[in-house]
């Protein structure tokens, strides 16, 4: 659950690595997976003439500045999420992409995994009580499906 003053990973390409919620556009107290945010920029990623890439890694950067207020779409969360099938997905960060006005993605990639879509069956129900809750590193296909986050989904690289 992001609320205000939440400190969220930014995973999109745009140059900012840490962004503050400063509003939820749900108009509920707490934002979940696939909730539409306000952020502001706290922290961005510097990109020299040292570093590898040059020119083009700073003209990627440039996107956006410490400072800058934008809409996020929240992607990961640490609060456990449980699914229609049973399944409970637990992130270890909160973290989010930038997105337009019009909801279109300021960055070009977004980097992390997705969340299983399938639950993971088992005989034993022990071992299906812990499988079925997991703790993964990545973004939430099903859900920011639901929510028609495409443009979102088709940035992100499919990762096993």
């Amino acid at each position: 659950m992001i609320q205000l003053k939440t400190i969220l990973n930014c995973v999109d390409n745009t140059g900012a690595t840490l962004v503050e919620c400063v509003g939820n556009l749900r108009m509920k107290r707490h934002a979940k997976i696939g909730d539409r945010i306000i952020v502001v920029v706290q922290k961005t990623r510097s990109f020299g003439e040292n570093s590898p890439g040059g020119a083009t890694a700073a003209a990627g950067a440039s996107r956006v500045k410490r400072g800058d207020i934008k809409h996020a779409v929240v992607v990961r969360t640490r609060k456990k999420l449980q699914r229609k099938d049973g399944m409970v997905i637990r992130f270890d960060d909160n973290a989010c992409a930038l997105i337009g006005k019009n909801g279109d993605p300021l960055g070009t990639r977004i980097n992390g995994r997705f969340a299983p879509i399938k639950p993971f069956r088992s005989v034993f129900h022990e071992i299906l009580r812990r499988a079925m809750t997991r703790v993964v590193q990545g973004i939430v296909g099903s859900e920011l499906r639901d929510k028609q986050w495409s443009k979102i989904l088709s940035l992100a690289g499919m990762h096993a």
